[in-house]
């Protein structure tokens, strides 16, 4: 099965005094097994959290996710990995159910 292909860009809008940025954004292309913008619009629509926090969680853990089925011997995950495969239940659940 081919994978949705996704490109993400990061800006970085201001320091915390509120400067402005002199960073450069970040852009890079990812693969994942997931339509994204459902997953997104599904966490949004649950009410859980605000619009922007729901969209960084869902891309957020997505993305994670995705390099950790990529990596599937990279020991750095080796403890972590049934953790965040419970966790994930629990977000599929929802607040309400946890």
């Amino acid at each position: 099965m081919k994978p949705h292909r996704y490109r993400v860009t990061l800006e970085h809008l201001s320091e915390p005094a509120g400067a402005p940025s002199t960073h450069k954004s970040l852009q890079f292309e990812v693969a994942n097994h997931d339509d994204l913008f459902a997953i997104v619009e599904r966490l949004r629509g649950r009410g859980d959290f605000g619009h922007d926090a729901a969209t960084a969680l869902a891309v957020g853990l997505k993305l994670f996710g995705e390099v950790m089925l990529q990596e599937p011997a990279n020991p750095l995950f080796s403890t972590f990995k049934p953790h965040f495969l419970q966790f994930m239940k629990q977000v599929k659940k929802g607040a309400a159910n946890a």
